[in-house]
């Protein structure tokens, strides 16, 4: 009679443990630290992992400075033909960079080229000294914003996302963001959608490596420092249906790719099929990306802080 007891008990246990797996399968997790996935028509959140963690924005940063700069140009405070006076501050910034020169002007229409594409931390640095008088006073205006938008989990401490103590978000909070900045600003992915651009002599090649991989992809902005992984929020549109999906924190850039791609092709697929199951239960193999990194786990021979 006691072996019976156990018997059936055992048998339970594996039937619950079964049950548990149906419900969270281990596939249904990216190799990332935050995630989330959200139609920008409706705002649904099709998917999300972890989406609160407070992590480093890295050069996702520079979307709010975008947003800024967009917002003043609407509001005829700024032109895409002003021509900005390149600070000793702005062409002494580390980092990612454009590679403007002190001393010289630059249209602004250019140093947004820079930001978006070259994701030139210089080039945010004498956008925000044009639009705000100083960094100090454009970085309030970032927080400002921040709130406004309803990202209560992000505080800025510069406009281009070097590193900095404090300075964080999550994946909610810049899904927020993205989608505001593409609902307000959708001529803005003309910049984000460009493969490369051309500076003082210096092609430099957008980070984003779904560009022209992942069928839809017209955007956003690629991030990397030490403390927060690889970041990305990337926006597709298939027919009539726009995804936006952040991730942050992956180990790899070949993986935030792989990974972006995966979460992106398994939404459309969701939404196509009109299902009303949550996409935690679909995400299966990666989607092949030709990011030119053979395997996972192979990280660039250089990284710049904010680059990436």
């Amino acid at each position: 009679m006691k072996n019976r007891r156990s018997f059936v008990f055992f048998g339970l246990l594996l039937l619950s443990i079964q049950f548990s797996l149906l419900l969270h399968p281990a596939h249904a997790y990216l190799n990332a630290r935050s995630a989330i996935l959200l139609e920008t028509t409706t705002g649904k959140v099709l998917f999300e992992q972890n989406p609160d963690a407070a992590i480093p924005p890295a050069s996702v940063t520079k979307l709010m400075t975008l947003y800024l700069v967009y917002e003043a140009m609407r509001e005829g405070r700024a032109h895409p033909w002003d021509s900005v006076k390149i600070s000793k501050r702005a062409a002494g910034t580390g980092g990612s960079r454009m590679h403007v020169r002190a001393g010289t002007e630059v249209p602004l229409e250019e140093l947004i080229k820079g930001m978006a594409v070259d994701s030139g931390n210089d080039a945010c640095v004498a956008a925000a000294e044009h639009i705000s008088g100083s960094v100090e006073d454009f970085v309030a205006a970032m927080n400002r914003k921040a709130r406004e938008l309803g990202m209560n989990n992000t505080t800025f401490f510069n406009p281009n996302g070097l590193p900095a103590k404090g300075q964080v978000t999550t994946a909610r909070d810049m899904a927020k963001l993205s989608a505001a900045y593409l609902q307000r600003f959708p001529e803005s992915l003309r910049v984000h959608s460009m493969r490369c651009y051309t500076y003082n002599n210096i092609t430099q090649h957008n980070r984003n490596r779904l560009l022209g991989t992942c069928p839809g992809v017209d955007g956003l902005k690629t991030g990397w420092i030490v403390a927060s992984g690889y970041n990305l929020a990337a926006t597709a549109k298939r027919g009539n249906t726009r995804l936006l999906a952040v991730l942050l924190g992956a180990p790899t850039p070949g993986a935030r790719a792989e990974e972006t791609a995966r979460l992106l092709e398994d939404g459309f697929q969701r939404v196509a099929s009109n299902s009303p199951e949550s996409l935690r239960t679909i995400i299966a193999e990666p989607v092949p990306v030709r990011t030119g990194q053979k395997k996972r786990g192979v990280a660039p021979l250089q990284e710049y802080p904010g680059s990436r």
